[in-house]
């Protein structure tokens, strides 16, 4: 009987199928990290899926275990709590985006979630997922940490908050130790009536990562003059950036043009962007100065008119 010989296709479509593995529902919190533990490293959690299952149909990453978190009722709660608004890990996309709580409180995240894939992926996709995969072209982790957010990280016998700032270490790498599980998200609300909040991101197409990204967020006080700011910038570096010292340069500002222009350039000036098959590091540069400005111009415009945009 002749021997059968693989073709090249053959080999190419057993490369696009995860490796086996076992599947398993978590019910809890509780459940959810008592499966961590009893599996280690050998572990993954899955929500929406939109960045791990492409990686496992790649074979980049082979999990034995998968722990599907949907049935967690705890991990799907938006709650506005005093200062801040929290929101479970779990929550999808499409529903932040939809949420009044979230454009009325939080809308710098509620701008962001526009440029995040398609609807389709939105639809799936989960704040948690995001965080935690850590793209550095991310548009959830770069709001995350420039409005200064923690995460909730849980494991079987303790919880922590982690500042999002301390989250992201690498691109694709964070701090969330094997046994853990981020469970929640909570984001400080500005109080200022007149504030205003804008996202920029230049991508080769619509849902694509970006190549570079910016957004700010401001107050402006009856004078005309900025109280309180924040600025960040995607994609031009190994992890989302906060630049609190570059913000600071704008309170007390009118954030006029000349402001606007100079505190864009200082903004991009810090940076070392790397250079990839999409775009120089020159030009990421370049990028992030006039996302930046173009950011605070549209924060202005909307704090000028006296309410949360």
């Amino acid at each position: 009987m002749p021997k059968y010989d693989r073709t090249r296709s053959d080999f190419l479509q057993d490369a696009m199928k995860a490796v086996p593995f076992e599947y398993e529902r978590a019910a809890s919190v509780a459940e959810v990290c008592a499966l961590l533990t009893q599996h280690g490293p050998d572990a993954k959690l899955i929500a929406g899926g939109q960045s791990l299952v492409p990686m496992m149909a790649m074979r980049l990453a082979r999990p034995s275990h998968l722990v599907d978190l949907n049935d967690v009722a705890e991990m799907r709660q938006i709650a506005a709590d005093g200062d801040y608004v929290r929101i479970g890990a779990v929550v999808r996309q499409v529903r932040l985006e939809r949420e009044p709580v979230i454009r009325e409180r939080l809308p710098l995240l509620a701008q962001a979630l526009r440029w995040v894939g398609h609807v389709q992926t939105r639809n799936r996709g989960t704040p948690g997922g995001s965080l935690v995969h850590a793209d550095p072209s991310a548009e959830i982790p770069l709001v995350a940490v420039t409005l200064q957010a923690q995460l909730k990280l849980t494991s079987q016998n303790d919880e922590m908050w982690m500042d999002a700032q301390d989250f992201f270490l690498a691109p694709m790498v964070t701090a969330i130790a094997q046994d853990q599980c981020l469970t929640e998200i909570r984001f400080p609300v500005w109080p200022d009536t007149r504030v205003g909040s804008s996202f920029q991101e230049v991508s080769i197409r619509h849902g694509d990562f970006a190549l570079t990204s910016a957004c700010a967020q401001v107050v402006i006080d009856e004078d005309g003059r900025c109280t309180h700011a924040a600025i960040g910038i995607g994609g031009a570096g190994p992890v989302p950036l906060a630049l609190p010292d570059v913000a600071a340069q704008l309170v007390g500002e009118t954030l006029d043009e000349r402001v606007v222009t100079a505190v864009a350039d200082a903004a991009a000036a810090g940076l070392e962007p790397e250079a990839d098959i999409h775009a120089s590091a020159e030009y990421r540069r370049h990028l992030a100065e006039v996302l930046v400005a173009a950011a605070l111009r549209d924060a202005r415009a909307a704090a000028g008119r006296g309410h949360i945009s």
